[in-house]
């Protein structure tokens, strides 16, 4: 079995890239191999839903998040509130997560570090997904640039994996 990460973005995905990961997730699995990923919105959200298809009980499956679940948590229903995100988008996180947790806690890696705060979270996702690379063998990444981003994170976390040598295969997108 080989642990690959699936890496991209979160604030807006289409039709094409929801069918691309999930058919990229389908494959990881349905070979025998797990998923490593981050636990965000987007990308990482379809990836961890279709896994669970095919992994009910969440043994191929490792979420890295970048602080404790209930902080993760209180910062996605914070963004809820100041209009960044959706409240929908918020709950069905959180529900997503927590189901996962509860089926598997050890699929869920929290990072004990609770300085998870506006001026500390890019740092804290980038260290995050170091982590994600440190636990796999090789990366697919989801590059979505949009007119609010250009995908600056998924960008670092395919240079981490260029660094540590894994394989890197990058779908890129550019979404209005």
């Amino acid at each position: 079995m080989r642990w690959i990460a699936i890496s991209g973005g979160w604030r807006k995905t289409t039709r094409k890239i929801e069918n691309q990961v999930r058919q990229t997730v389908r494959g990881i699995i349905q070979e025998g191999n797990g998923l490593v990923s981050g636990g965000a919105l987007g990308v990482d959200f379809i990836a961890l839903d279709e896994a669970l298809k095919y992994d009910p009980e969440a043994e191929r499956i490792k979420i890295f998040l970048p602080t404790t679940l209930e902080k993760y948590i209180q910062h996605y229903q914070k963004q809820a509130r100041l209009g960044r995100i959706t409240r929908s988008q918020a709950e069905n996180l959180a529900a997503q997560l927590s189901r996962l947790k509860q089926i598997n806690s050890g699929a869920l890696i929290e990072h004990l570090d609770f300085h998870f705060t506006e001026s500390t979270k890019r740092r804290m996702y980038y260290e995050r997904d170091a982590r994600v690379v440190q636990a796999s063998e090789a990366l697919i990444a989801f590059h979505i640039q949009t007119p609010e981003s250009k995908g600056l994170g998924t960008r670092d976390t395919i240079r981490k994996a260029q660094k540590r040598g894994i394989p890197v295969k990058i779908f890129h997108y550019l979404v209005d």
